[in-house]
């Protein structure tokens, strides 16, 4: 039905649409969590433009890697509900970067190492 309405006013709009209307029907709750996942996913870039514009540099803030590590989480999440074997891989192998990152920072900030 959608697909029929936009065919004749883009085909590109018409191929999404056809994506939209084949998709699998996802419960509102997951579309939701996934939603919130990728909010905070995206918000570490908010941050740390943020902190860089206000030092002048390009910085890379610890909080980048906390939303990092919890976007990655909740991303995970939506995709072990999707069952998503590619998704999950790849926010799986975020996971070291993150938590090696964290430690890398907690090994700078402890006295005498």
């Amino acid at each position: 039905m959608l697909n029929a309405w936009i065919s004749g006013a883009d085909p590109l709009l018409a191929s999404l649409a056809s994506l939209v209307e084949e998709a699998p029907r996802i419960p509102t709750t997951w579309l939701v969590i996934g939603g919130i996942g990728q909010a905070v996913f995206f918000s570490r870039f908010l941050v740390q433009w943020i902190v860089s514009e206000s030092k002048k540099r390009s910085v890379i803030p610890t909080a980048f890697w906390w939303l990092s590590l919890l976007g990655a989480s909740i991303l995970l999440a939506y995709a072990i509900f999707r069952k998503d074997p590619i998704f999950i891989i790849g926010q799986v192998s975020g996971f070291l970067i993150y938590i090696r990152n964290l430690l890398l920072i907690q090994k700078e900030k402890t006295p005498g190492t």
